[in-house]
């Protein structure tokens, strides 16, 4: 394995043996095999990819798509049934809730523990309890029995242990889901800091704007086999389509996208109605006909379709080159095909590498349109004030429902825009929040 390789996973599968009855498996044994007693579920099927050194990727994946065996061999938790697993570093893994803690011990001696199971010295543990205290930030419990514990508080000793204990390569399934939010992003910028070094992260979770922000490649699992293994933003369209897609047609779906990550071609998650992102307007200083998203990705339609989503400015004009401090309005339009139940809308942008920035809905939060009938068309105007700092951003729409289906439609990445610079900024990351001059007084 190459020096700059921390996990090199190859046509890794797990098969178990599935017994209807205990007695199946001791007649199993007495036949010497030659009668099957069970039958086989693959978790897992001829997965391969790698980790570089200082990488970070995250997997996704429906329930059930085989995530958490993948993490498990990876571990050595799990024997594989083929394949093979190569890790290059001292490796630290944060599974299920709490894996790894004696219940019955205190705090402070699973910190010990802990140590002991990855192989760290007492001594050197003791020299990393006070951080180790001070990250988990759980006062005097921790030295009371971790089963008194909340889930909350499990997470945060279990991720200071794992992260404290220099380890070159990191495993985060979904355990970061039960911190508080002040805690999941004390622990998102240490991964961050950790990475700059050339830590390793392998990271599961069913937040893809998490994913998004922290991963340069994303694994997308279904049915135990890989269907894609690319960059974030694409990786995560595709995701979003299968699980949103009609029953009938995700295996149809998974098929296709299984194909094209074999034969490294693009996935075509090109919108089907073309005329949501394509417009006839003419160049001008308000309107760039160059910026046009090729990461559109529709939803299926199901009871209702959003045909055009536009930006319209204060003179009706319709634009995608935003001045600063203006207001515009974000134009949803579309008809009702059948009658839907608890409906509502929303527009969201996002940034280049997919984080949802802002975003409106209507009604707001907890109300609905209780009905709106088949042939109905609609037209929604979301007000803004384009506080966003100079960039190029993203915009999708979509109707949500509080009946099945869920989502008739929506509409990622329908169309783009560019925030133009008139002045060098003061202000840095998404959103220009400076209300006036800043003042330095030296004494």
């Amino acid at each position: 394995m190459c020096s700059d390789i921390a996990i090199s996973v190859k046509n890794l599968s797990k098969t178990y043996r599935i017994f209807e009855h205990p007695t199946d498996r001791i007649k199993q044994m007495l036949t010497l095999g030659k009668v099957r007693f069970h039958r086989e579920f693959t978790a897992l099927q001829d997965v391969s990819f790698e980790i570089k050194k200082g990488e970070a990727v995250g997997i996704i994946g429906r329930n059930g798509s085989g995530k958490s065996t993948l993490l498990q061999l990876i571990c050595g938790i799990l024997k594989p049934t083929s394949g093979e697993v190569r890790i290059n570093g001292r490796i630290s893994a944060l599974l299920e809730l709490g894996s790894g803690f004696n219940p019955e011990f205190t705090g402070r001696e699973n910190i010990y523990f802990q140590g002991a199971v990855m192989g760290i010295p007492r001594e050197e543990m003791e020299g990393r309890f006070d951080d180790v205290v001070s990250f988990a930030d759980i006062g005097e419990f921790i030295d009371q029995p971790v089963r008194t514990y909340s889930s909350g508080m499990y997470v945060r000793l279990a991720f200071a242990v794992n992260i404290l204990s220099d380890p070159e390569i990191i495993i985060v399934d979904e355990a970061l889901a039960v911190g508080d939010e002040k805690f999941q992003r004390k622990c998102f910028a240490r991964l961050e800091q950790l990475k700059s070094r050339g830590l390793s992260i392998l990271f599961v979770s069913h937040s893809t704007e998490h994913i998004a922000e922290l991963c340069e490649k994303v694994l997308l699992l279904d049915h135990g086999e890989r269907l894609k293994y690319g960059a974030p933003l694409e990786t995560i369209r595709a995701y979003q389509k299968l699980i949103y897609a009609p029953f009938e047609k995700q295996d149809h779906l998974a098929q296709e996208f299984r194909a094209a990550d074999r034969t490294d071609d693009i996935i075509n998650i090109d919108i089907e109605n073309e005329s949501a992102n394509v417009s006839n307007e003419r160049p001008s200083l308000n309107f760039d006909p160059g910026l046009v998203p090729e990461t559109t990705t529709a939803y299926p339609v199901q009871g209702a379709e959003i045909e055009t989503i536009r930006i319209l400015n204060a003179q009706g004009d319709v634009v995608n080159v935003l001045q600063p401090g203006c207001n515009y309005q974000f134009v949803v339009s579309g008809r009702f095909l059948t009658n839907v139940e608890g409906v509502y809308f929303g527009i969201h942008i996002r940034s280049i590498s997919g984080v949802v920035i802002t975003g409106q809905r209507y009604p707001e939060e907890g109300k609905y349109v209780e009905h709106i009938e088949a042939g109905k068309a609609f037209k929604i105007n979301f007000g803004f004030r384009m506080d966003l700092l100079p960039g190029v951003y993203f915009v999708g729409g979509g109707i949500w429902s509080s009946h099945e289906p869920n989502c008739p439609h929506r509409i990622l990445d329908a169309l783009m825009f560019r925030v133009t610079q008139e002045k060098s900024p003061k202000s840095f990351g998404y959103v220009d929040i400076s209300a006036n001059e800043s003042i330095i007084e030296l004494f």
